[in-house]
């Protein structure tokens, strides 16, 4: 099968299926949502929010890991648009059941459900159980923890979600096999007929143009003929533009089948993360290696989310919000800059120039995001305050690091806040008090005084200024008691209003 460029191919229903834009006079932009809303036989993911917070539109995709297999992914249906999911399999509520000549045999995800008693209402219960699936395919006998994160992203207002978690606790303790294994080897195939033809995709319909390279080299000619192109990785926030705001976006060029942008090394002195590694490759990765890391990814949006959210997207949107942008500008963190034959590296705190603008280069792509590993003499702490522990923006976020010397003095620190200025700031001056102290209450006291004036909080729907300068206080002070305070009581009055 030879592609035209111009035809979105994915296995939907055990078959390939083909998508014409300019012939159906349908967006390229067009979501994986809108588009199964208007099939026949796949109504039953719901639309709810339409920007990845109630997970009513949750699907799974399946696509090609690097063994070999094939790797289940929840994600949000609402911010993915359909040429993302070219190559991959795209599963729905109503894939799950098998109709036998006698009756509909249930999935054993959906019998757990039902024998849990897991559904009320029955509107949020379609998204609930796919990503009970995906945890079904990733997991055996997962943790309460794992289990609770796989429905971070999906709300449910009915159940409270106990019975919920123990249909999940249930049904994965013990996973058995299901037509989807059984049927892997046939839709491997298919996927590799779509992934034979690596010619680039370039869709144009209704006023717009959608540009998908499969490969390094092209995406970089891409980039350099088309340097209006509004870049996306995961499109987890550039899809709001659409659904939430109404904005046509009129040329895209999606990075998201680049493999070239997608991978982890670490060595003796440095680690290096793609530009396409998401959110979740991270998180996995950093669990047990990069903690400052770790404990950031965590609370970065949901599973689904972070399923195609990219380490490069939330680099490039430069928000001042931007939950990794803190901890990668105290680890010193450098951006790879690529254009057609040749790249350069760049410190993260140059290449954010103002509020959600970079330096980055008409030209250019961001390749890679790089650090030295911090040594063992180091603190590092990363902190988020939200209104709620999961799936919420940030009302601050900050990240503090500190070096200490042979005689046990701060020989440099680094301390950068997120939410409280145009862009996430790094406190020099705060930084450069640290320096020759030591690192006890009286010290923390003083810095935490100091860091206010280093900022110009706004009030917004997530905190006042003032609410944030207290907030910018206390994560000083909570920092020191986590490190080196841990045995003090503090004083009430200590904490300045």
């Amino acid at each position: 099968m030879r592609n035209s460029g111009g035809i979105v191919r994915f296995v939907l229903d055990n078959k390939i299926q083909e998508v014409d834009f300019e012939k159906l006079q349908l967006s390229p932009t067009t979501t994986v949502l809108t588009y199964l809303r208007q099939l026949d036989g796949h109504k039953g993911v719901k639309e709810g929010c339409s920007e990845g917070d109630c997970g009513a539109c949750t699907v799974v995709v399946a696509g090609l890991n690097n063994r070999g297999t094939l790797e289940y992914k929840s994600i949000d249906s609402c911010l993915v648009f359909l040429p993302m999911i070219h190559g991959k399999q795209l599963i729905t509520i109503e894939n799950l059941a098998v109709a036998t000549p006698s009756q509909m045999q249930l999935h054993p995800v959906q019998t757990a459900m039902i024998n849990h008693h897991g559904s009320q209402c029955g509107y949020c219960t379609p998204g609930i159980v796919m990503s009970l699936f995906a945890l079904y395919k990733n997991h055996t006998d997962p943790s309460r923890e794992t289990v609770t994160d796989a429905f971070t992203g999906n709300l449910c207002r009915c159940t409270g979600y106990r019975s919920i978690i123990d249909a999940a606790l249930d049904v994965c303790q013990h996973p058995a096999g299901d037509h989807f294994s059984a049927q892997e080897e046939h839709v491997l195939a298919l996927l590799g007929e779509i992934s034979s033809d690596e010619t680039s995709l370039d869709l144009q319909s209704r006023g717009q143009r959608y540009l998908k390279p499969f490969t390094l080299e092209e995406a970089l000619l891409l980039r350099s003929q088309h340097p209006d192109a509004l870049i996306i990785g995961g499109s987890t926030d550039t899809a709001l533009l659409q659904t939430k705001k109404n904005i046509t976006l009129s040329k895209i060029l999606d990075l998201s089948a680049v493999d070239a942008l997608k991978f982890i090394v670490e060595d003796h002195r440095k680690v290096s993360f793609g530009a396409g590694t998401t959110l979740q490759e991270l998180l996995e990765y950093a669990n047990d290696r990069l903690p400052y890391l770790r404990d950031m990814a965590a609370v970065f949006g949901s599973l689904q989310i972070r399923n195609v959210a990219t380490i490069g997207g939330n680099v490039g949107t430069a928000s001042p919000i931007g939950d990794l942008l803190p901890v990668l500008l105290v680890l010193q963190a450098q951006v790879r800059l690529m254009k057609k034959d040749f790249q350069r590296d760049m410190p993260l705190r140059d290449f954010i120039t103002g509020y959600r603008k970079t330096a980055l280069a008409a030209d250019e792509l961001i390749s890679m995001v790089w650090f030295e590993k911090p040594g063992k003499s180091e603190l590092i702490k990363t902190y988020k305050i939200s209104k709620r522990k999961d799936l919420d923006i940030s009302s601050v976020s900050a990240a503090l690091r500190l070096t200490f010397s042979k005689e046990g003095k701060i020989s440099r620190a680094c301390i950068a806040f997120g939410g409280v200025a145009a862009i996430p700031k790094r406190a020099t001056q705060t930084e450069g008090f640290l320096v020759g102290k030591s690192w006890d209450r009286a010290t923390a006291m003083e810095a935490a005084a100091m860091l206010p004036a280093e900022y110009t909080p706004i009030s917004d729907a997530r905190a006042d200024a003032a609410a944030r300068s207290i907030m910018v206080k206390n994560l000083m002070i909570k920092f020191w008691t986590e490190t080196a305070g841990k045995e003090q009581i503090f004083n009430a009055s200590d904490y300045a209003k």
